[in-house]
């Protein structure tokens, strides 16, 4: 059963460990290897970051960066063998619910274009394409990946 939480401080460096293991896919998300743990460990935010759990571990995380102007863009991270299993839906639920908590009017997302899955998850919740950002990201290997930004009004 996968359960949801706000992060604490000890979890910076398994949320990290997470991170690096996502980025070394080279496809999901936009950090790819060497990442520096350490590093990642000390400046991890907790403030509108969550967890999920199975059994006392880390299978995912969301996390919600305020801004000023009253929107958050949202990040996520799954660990590969718990995707398609509810993970990203419970985490997103509580990002949501987050927001609207702290009175937000909006949650923005950039996703690879190729993360039918994500995009998927994100419809499901409401998030429509707001644009797309061409060739965007230039990847380790070369590759220039478009950006599908999605917003949602809350």
């Amino acid at each position: 059963m996968v359960s949801v939480r706000p992060s604490r401080a000890e979890d910076r460096l398994r949320l990290a460990r997470l991170y690096a293991e996502v980025a070394s896919e080279r496809r999901w998300i936009g950090g790819e290897p060497p990442v520096d743990v350490e590093a990642r460990t000390e400046s991890w935010s907790l403030e509108g970051d969550f967890v999920a759990e199975v059994d006392g571990e880390i299978v995912g995380n969301i996390h919600v960066d305020a801004s000023k102007h009253g929107y958050g863009e949202v990040g996520m991270a799954v660990a590969s063998e718990w995707r398609g299993r509810g993970v990203g839906t419970a985490l997103m639920e509580a990002a949501i619910a987050w927001a609207r908590e702290r009175g937000l009017h909006k949650l923005t997302l950039g996703v690879f274009a190729h993360n039918e899955r994500a995009i998927a998850l994100y419809r499901k919740f409401g998030f429509v394409e707001e644009g797309r950002r061409v060739k965007h990201y230039r990847r380790q290997n070369g590759e220039l990946w478009d950006s599908i930004e999605m917003g949602l009004l809350l």
